[in-house]
């Protein structure tokens, strides 16, 4: 018994940290009460052998169970089952009906496109077109317009203004009419204000809130610099706004002159193809500066260079859907930001599901035209049945998907 009690005390864990490893250690030992039970062997003095201390017999295990030292261990001798039968063939049915639990999810792309439609002579929207008064065609072919509505959403502006040193004598008037467009501004609406020359700054965030406008407004008072980075201005522009969800629409006040920019105009435009749902309206302050060098006797080359310039701004703002204005007076500011917050809030958003569901990163060319009840080109005439020339201004076109998108 001596041997007994010495199995127990070795099972007595003395450090608690070790208590785990203990239990599992005596789980996988033998038993100390069995051990206990069998004596301790010694090396017989005499050949003489007790029954007990006999060899027993080593028989042969049964089939499914191995030998061991101390003999065979009686495995249960496994049951051969019978292989099931194979399943009956499925029945053939012709046509079978749609299961209600089973949908297929084609992946077509919906476009949307925001449509103004203006008089030409006094710039004022048209309402009270219906559905029917609109065709959309991509590439040439008719599309069927899937939603039709005014847009009455809040909007989301960004002013990126030319804040150098060579057009600084327009800065104080494009600061004052910034002013009262921020004005106009209603509680939902969101506006941030870029400035740019060599770099982009942005001065203030998206915010609803006044007082930070015009205070980022205020901090426009003397430039530093001439150069005028205008293509890497949009385009980092372009690149924030991409993350950014719904419609957003871009006032951009600048000369048109590109310096010293990284990315090339071809860069550029591709970028604006890319980016969706963003309007851009431009206000070209490049006739200020040439007026001020016809005055001094200045033009030939720099005549041109304004005149590209011109072509420039007019190019960003009939791709994405917007307006280019060209004013040759300070006085001119105030009403032309008037009119972009009118035209902002003053649309028409038409959605399709194109046709061409191809997802090769192509450009589709996006043209829309009015009509009236008969299918004819839509007329408007005024109170003396004078006729009325409209605009209708809509993207001309967007980039489709890629497959990897």
């Amino acid at each position: 018994m001596e041997t007994a009690e010495w199995s127990l005390a070795l099972i007595v864990p003395k450090k608690p940290a070790l208590f785990a490893s203990l239990l599992l250690a005596t789980a996988l030992a033998p038993s100390p009460l069995v051990c206990a039970q069998q004596p301790t062997q010694t090396t017989p003095t005499s050949p003489q052998t007790t029954p007990s201390q006999q060899t027993p017999d080593q028989t042969t295990p049964e089939q499914g169970g191995p030998a061991g030292d101390n003999g065979a261990i009686a495995i249960p001798r496994k049951k051969v089952e019978a292989p099931p039968p194979p399943p009956p063939p499925e029945p053939v049915v012709k046509n079978p009906p749609q299961l209600s639990n089973y949908s297929l999810r084609v992946d077509v792309p919906v476009v949307n496109v925001d449509v103004g439609v203006i008089l030409e002579k006094t710039h004022q929207f048209v309402p009270n077109l219906q559905e029917a008064n609109f065709r959309v065609y991509e590439d040439g072919k008719l599309q069927q317009v899937t939603h039709f509505s005014r847009i009455e959403a809040p909007i989301t502006a960004v002013l990126l203004t030319e804040f150098a040193a060579t057009n600084y004598h327009f800065i104080y008037d494009m600061r004052n009419a910034a002013y009262a467009f921020a004005q106009q501004l209603k509680p939902d609406d969101y506006i941030a204000v870029v400035t740019y020359d060599m770099h982009t700054e942005v001065l203030t965030d998206f915010t609803q809130d006044k007082r930070l406008v015009e205070q980022a407004l205020s901090s426009l008072m003397i430039p530093t610099w001439r150069e005028t980075n205008l293509f890497d201005a949009v385009y980092e522009t372009l690149d924030r706004l991409s993350r950014v969800e719904g419609r957003k629409y871009v006032i951009l006040v600048s000369s048109g002159v590109d310096t010293f920019s990284k990315l090339t105009l071809d860069k550029t435009l591709a970028k604006i193809k890319a980016t969706p749902n963003v309007t851009i309206y431009a206000i070209g302050t490049g006739q200020f500066a040439r007026i001020m060098a016809e005055g001094r006797g200045m033009g030939g080359a720099r005549e041109i260079g304004y005149l590209q310039a011109d072509n420039q701004l007019s190019t960003f703002a009939r791709m994405t859907g917007g307006q280019a204005f060209f004013p040759r007076f300070e006085g001119e500011m105030p009403d032309i930001f008037h009119e972009i917050n009118n035209s902002i809030r003053n649309q028409y958003a038409l959605s399709y599901r194109p046709t061409n569901t191809k997802q090769d990163g192509s450009y589709r060319r996006i043209q829309v035209e009015l009509v009236d009840n008969e299918g004819n080109p839509l007329r408007m005439q005024d109170e003396k049945n004078k006729p009325l020339k409209y605009d209708v201004i809509a993207r001309d076109g967007y980039r489709a998907k890629l497959p990897v998108e």
